[in-house]
């Protein structure tokens, strides 16, 4: 079930100055989980699209995008410099982009979206779902994007005042999108408040926990085995996320293969 805007408050102030533990996925991710991540599924290479968070830009998704590449993928970072601009400033851009991706490689695009970068993924997604295989989203507030710390985020990195999301845009992004559609999110997030980041499950929507920061995401083995596991997919054949024996401590009860 997707979250009511009017109800989900942002994480505290606690969490938010815990964020800085999701660093420590970095080194965990090397020295620990690289093996079983080599064992990752692999699926039919085509096009993938990585989507940077507010603030940053590609070089943020660099883990990301190296395992996806590893997997045999086409991937392609956003190529718009840091996430900064005002909402939907970089959609059409991003929108032509994809559609020159999919005619370069024959087939859909998958897109892959951070934060603020799975708001886009998803609007790219409803204005040209005919191009686009799948959208991932890790730690991306979509059905309540007013439940965050982004407005003294926002103010630190472009100096201006944050303007919150008018009602008729927050109505809009919380809407399914018409591809499939997986959220991967945290309850430990300081930034977002996690039930902002949850589907409204059922068709080929889905929602699954991992258990990091939001700055983790991007580095978090468990995150990435889903990325690996969804792109895998046949085209036209969507199943909901089960984690297989071999990394079911990873995630919770109800997302482990028996």
């Amino acid at each position: 079930m997707g979250s009511d805007e009017q109800t989900v408050e942002p994480p505290s102030l606690a969490l938010l100055a815990a964020e800085g533990r999701g660093f420590l996925d970095i080194p965990a991710l090397i020295a620990v989980a690289a093996p079983l991540l080599a064992t990752a599924p692999r699926g039919q290479r085509h096009p993938v699209m990585v989507l940077p968070g507010l603030g940053v830009d590609d070089r943020s998704t660099l883990a990301i995008r190296s395992f996806l590449e590893f997997l045999g993928y086409q991937v392609h970072g956003w190529g718009r410099g840091r996430n900064v601009r005002a909402p939907d400033a970089d959609l059409a851009a991003v929108v032509a982009r994809v559609l020159e991706l999919e005619k370069q490689g024959g087939s859909k695009v998958s897109l892959v979206g951070w934060s603020r970068g799975g708001i886009i993924a998803r609007e790219v997604a409803r204005q040209i779902p005919a191009a686009v295989r799948m959208v991932i989203t890790l730690g991306s507030p979509f059905a309540a994007p007013g439940a965050s710390n982004v407005r003294t985020i926002w103010r630190l990195l472009t100096g201006q005042k944050y303007q919150p999301p008018t009602a008729e845009r927050i109505s809009r992004l919380a809407q399914p999108i018409p591809v499939p559609s997986t959220s991967i999110y945290t309850r430990t997030d300081g930034v977002v408040a996690w039930r902002a980041c949850l589907e409204q499950e059922g068709g080929e929507r889905e929602n699954v926990e991992v258990n990091t920061t939001h700055l983790g995401l991007g580095f978090h083995a468990p995150a990435l085995w889903v990325i690996a596991d969804r792109l895998a997919q046949p085209a036209g054949s969507w199943k909901p996320f089960r984690a297989p024996p071999q990394v079911g401590v990873w995630f919770p009860t109800a997302t482990r293969r028996d």
